[in-house]
Formats: C-alpha cells, structure tokens, sequence
C-alpha cells in the first residue's frame, strides 16, 4: 500500500502542470530524507523523469532547443583557436542540456520563443563570437531578449531562468578569461556564480523554491556588466587575455 501511494504521488509530481509546484515537491522530498544518499537518488530520479516526460509533451521546443545548439556547434567549429578544442563541444553540450532539461518551464508554451533563441545564444557567444565588440553584443541581446518576450507576450519562466544563467556564464567566462584585473575579476565571482549558488543551496535547505531579491533602483550586477563591457571595447587588443598556462597556447 506505501509502494502505491509512492507510485500516484510520484506520478502526479510528473504530470503536475505547475514547474514552481513540481520544483517545490521535489525539494520538499529531498528535505524530508534528511537529503541522505537515498534521498539524493530519488530527487535526481523523479527530476530526470519528470524532464523527459515534459520534453515529450513539448516536440516543437524540443526540436528548437536542438537546431539551434546544432547552429552553435556549427559555428564554434568554425573558429578555430577561439576557446580550446574540448571547451567549446562540453560548453554547447551544457547548454543543451540545461534547455531540454527544463522545457517544463514553458508550462503552457508548446515552442520557444524569439526572445528564449536570443537569450540562449547570448549563453553560447563564448565558443563562436570573437572580436572586443563581443561584451557589447551580449549587452544589446540582454536588453533585446526581454522586450522581445514583453511585446510578444511570450515571458515564461523558462526565459527567467535562461536569462539569469545565460548572464551568469557569459559574463563570468569574460572575467575570468579576458579580465587582467584581479579585483574585478573577484566582484564577477561574486556577482554572478555565488548568487546561484547561494539560492541553490537555499531551495535544498528549506525544501522550496527561493526568489532571488531582485533591486530596483541600483543593480551591481548590471554595473558592473558596463564596466567589463566598456573595458573589453577599449583594451588594446594584445592584452584582451590575460597571461596564463590555459590561454597563451590561444594567442595568435
């Protein structure tokens, strides 16, 4: 009889159409095992099973999420000397991965939008795009994405959550490979990776889902994507990667 009732709540949470409420009992799970090993076994369990049978149900997104990462790789291959040979494959395939993996974000949605193709391509510009111009770019796509979604009435949750790590690896991979300066590399370590994984290990903690504060009138993380932008644009272009064992083999 436990086993049954395990089996119709387990079922349930993969066809619950809410993503925060499926999240929320996922996390609860996990709290209430005390986050031990078998605990641990079966939110990864229920999670991947819930992602796939979300990615079922949506085809046309699922087919988007492909086209597109196959486009990155394409290009990535293209560049040669950009990032090393094995980073740009592990990135895309990353990114991938985390897209497909969450279309139940979409909820409602059956397709991704333009504004979710932009916002995952800004995620990808570090194995394809090149030149100082580049941090700039992904300031416009930043922008772009958003309105994008607000004019076509296509915000979803899962374009939240894109842009947020979409920013997070762009702007962190621009620090700490293209920034000389040891302090501004530390504030992008602060401003982006640490937030995640502060709220990361929150949601685990207490068993749901915790909104990150979002500021109003002053945004660090937005100031300090100008500085890294506006210092990438004026640094003179043989000093763009600072020295290091993992980036003198990409100097030309």
């Amino acid at each position: 009889m436990a086993r049954s009732g395990s089996a119709v709540r387990r079922y349930g949470l993969l066809d619950e159409p809410s993503s925060r409420a499926a999240t929320d009992a996922l996390l609860a799970g996990l709290t209430a095992g005390h986050w031990r090993p078998r605990a641990w076994a079966r939110f990864v369990l229920d999670a991947t099973l819930r992602s796939l049978r979300q990615a079922r149900a949506r085809p046309r997104a699922l087919a988007e999420v492909c086209a597109l990462h196959l486009a990155f790789a394409a290009l990535a291959a293209g560049v040669p000397g950009r990032t090393p040979r094995w980073t740009a494959p592990k990135w895309t395939l990353m990114s991938w991965a985390l897209a497909a993996g969450h279309l139940g974000l979409l909820e409602r949605r059956r397709s991704l939008g333009g504004a979710d193709a932009v916002t995952l391509a800004r995620a990808n510009l570090p194995t394809f795009a090149t030149g100082r111009w580049v941090p700039a770019l992904a300031l416009v796509s930043d922008l772009a994405d958003g309105m994008l979604a607000r004019r076509l009435g296509t915000e979803s949750r899962f374009g939240a959550a894109a842009d947020s790590l979409a920013d997070a690896a762009f702007w962190t991979w621009l620090a700490l490979r293209h920034e000389p300066d040891p302090r501004i590399r530390a504030a992008a370590s602060l401003a982006w990776p640490l937030p995640v994984l502060a709220v990361t290990a929150l949601g685990v903690r207490r068993g749901h889902m915790i909104d990150p504060p979002r500021p109003v009138v002053l945004r660090p993380a937005a100031a300090l994507q100008a500085v890294l932008a506006t210092r990438a644009v004026l640094r003179p272009t043989r000093t763009n990667v600072p020295p290091g064992p993992s980036n003198r083999r990409c100097r030309r």
